[in-house]
């Protein structure tokens, strides 16, 4: 939950509406079930502080993003809030995402192989964010 609480107040302090803060949870879920992971591949990203440690190329963090794909030092990558901005930074930049199937957004944003996985966790995702930020607020 501490992480899906980074998410929510890192968006927040963008001013990215709801439904954002609910694609980034929901992506984050995904990719890493809201652990922020380092990579085995990429021992550098264990000189940061971690939850675990994953095999997926070189992608590191809570949206398990890559820094030779352009997402950022893996330092960066490694800190929730830097991690939450790029995403929804990237996000922002999704013409139409706000009308989007969540699932169809967060891939916009991933470019994943399995790009119906994250519709999945929407439900939880919203609960999360509603627990985080009660409505109206």
């Amino acid at each position: 939950m501490e992480n899906a609480e980074a998410i929510v107040r890192a968006g927040r302090k963008m001013g990215v509406p709801r439904r954002g803060l609910v694609i980034a949870v929901a992506t984050a879920m995904q990719e890493s079930n809201l652990y922020n992971v380092a990579s085995g591949v990429l021992p550098e990203s264990q000189d940061y502080p971690h939850q675990g440690v994953g095999w997926d190329h070189d992608s590191v963090g809570l949206f398990q993003q890559r820094s030779s794909s352009g997402w950022g030092p893996v330092g960066r990558l490694m800190d929730p809030e830097f991690a939450t901005r790029q995403f929804l930074t990237a996000l922002e930049q999704v013409p139409g995402w706000q009308q989007m199937r969540l699932t169809d957004a967060a891939q916009a944003v991933q470019v994943s192989a399995y790009p119906e996985y994250y519709q999945q966790h929407e439900w939880r995702a919203t609960r999360v964010v509603d627990a985080i930020v009660p409505s109206g607020r």
